[in-house]
């Protein structure tokens, strides 16, 4: 049984085709489990649909346990309800695996999006939207957004800073100077800079300003997934994707062109530092789920195609065992095949010689052929000497011969020498 948790039904297009071919059935054994990205992910409300929607599956499956597929929020979302309702989440719940999941934040994402808003798409298309600007008046009092700050109790190995090059004048001297601020700090930058501002509603003028009751509660949810464990009885596995820039720090204004009034950020164009990630969720918030991780595995991708991946697919193909490969490394996305093992032990003149030789095929769906390419050799010696005048030597070699038809053969062969003088 499968739930999906997730931004947009789109995204989980692919996913749910590829599902279908494993076997499984929409409405029998495939479910979706839609919400409101805008609410917390510990409303109350979504919490209680969520345990209706997973006990409703686990009676109608006859009362097998389900598999849960989150993306993105939705992993926060479900780390959520594991957090408040364990109990439940033990009693239905055999899996999860998440995707993509912003477990510590989006810093730079939600920095820019307070300031400036966001757009889902970009290019001509985004024409087709609700504009940034209007996306950032209908965010700025989603408190789904402000759970997806940076985490304040984190120990980043990269503080998200947000920064801005500031012109002042002091006693009729001019000064520009670039200051940073870390999370904490970060809020009164954003409380000075949305102070004046509105949303027009009907001719009326309406503030809308930082909401620090709706961060205040942003803060205790923090203070909720941090309290999450994964039952016993549960395994979880953790996809985030890499190799793409990804925005971590946010400068705002230039040493040519400083800001003079915080309240003019609204309009100024962010510069991002970046990190490696999915182009939305840094690697290092993603991979820090803080639980108890069957595996954690980086596959290159953006934020939401990481769900079209076929990789992913064959990742999450392997952890629901729908057609499980005791030889599949999910890691590196191949397949090692043991082909031959050989081992021999006997003494030869008062010396212990073993010899061992093993041999293996690397199946990978994204190797090519390669013609007039050589094998390649390695050997490594080493050599021990013992306490009592014993010693011992030991030389391998491993070759590795060039892909053929989707296969890449590999042979070590290995023989270790042991002299062992005994007083007498």
């Amino acid at each position: 049984m499968q739930v999906i948790g997730r931004d947009c039904v789109y995204y989980f297009h692919d996913m749910i085709v590829e599902m279908i071919g494993w076997g499984f059935q929409e409405g029998k054994t495939l479910f979706g489990f839609g919400y409101d990205f805008r609410q917390s992910n510990r409303l109350q409300e979504t919490l209680d649909r969520f345990a209706s929607k997973l006990e409703s599956i686990y009676k109608a499956s006859g009362g097998k346990k389900i598999n849960i597929i989150s993306h993105s929020m939705g992993g926060l979302l479900v780390k959520c309800f594991m957090a408040l309702h364990s109990d439940v989440f033990e009693k239905y719940v055999k899996n999860w695996i998440a995707i993509a999941a912003p477990f510590q934040g989006a810093p730079g994402y939600i920095t820019s999006t307070f300031l400036n808003g966001m757009s889902f798409v970009d290019g001509w298309e985004q024409n087709f939207f609700i504009s940034k600007w209007s996306m950032h008046q209908l965010l700025i009092e989603c408190p789904s957004i402000y759970e997806l700050m940076a985490s304040l109790n984190f120990q980043w190995e990269h503080i998200p800073l947000l920064e801005i090059w500031r012109g002042k004048l002091n006693d009729g001297n001019s000064s520009i100077i670039l200051e940073s601020y870390p999370p904490v700090e970060s809020v009164e930058i954003f409380k000075e800079a949305l102070l004046s501002n509105t949303v027009n509603y009907d001719g009326s003028d309406i503030p809308l300003p930082f909401n620090m009751d709706i961060l205040k509660w942003a803060n205790e949810t923090r203070e909720v997934l941090s309290r999450a464990k994964v039952p016993s009885q549960v395994k979880f596995y953790n996809i985030y994707g890499t190799n793409l820039e990804t925005p971590h720090s946010v400068c705002y204004g230039s040493k040519e062109t400083p800001v003079t009034d915080l309240q003019q950020l609204r309009f100024c164009q962010p510069n991002y530092i970046y990190v490696d990630g999915d182009g939305t969720v840094p690697v290092e918030s993603a991979k820090a789920d803080g639980l108890n991780a069957e595996a954690r595995v980086g596959v290159p991708g953006e934020h939401r195609g990481i769900l079209c991946d076929h990789h992913v697919f064959r990742i999450v193909k392997h952890w629901l065992k729908a057609d499980h490969d005791p030889y599949y490394n999910p890691v590196n996305d191949y397949v090692i095949l043991p082909t031959a093992f050989e081992i021999e032990r006997h003494k030869e003149k008062g010396l212990q010689v073993t010899s061992l030789k093993e041999e293996w095929e690397i199946i990978s769906e994204d190797q090519c052929h390669q013609d007039n390419i050589k094998p390649s050799v390695s050997s490594v010696s080493v050599s021990h000497k013992g306490d009592n005048a014993s010693r011992e030597e030991a030389c391998a070699t491993v070759v590795v011969h060039p892909p053929s038809e989707g296969k890449q053969h590999v042979e070590l062969n290995a023989v270790s020498v042991l002299l062992d003088i005994v007083a007498g």
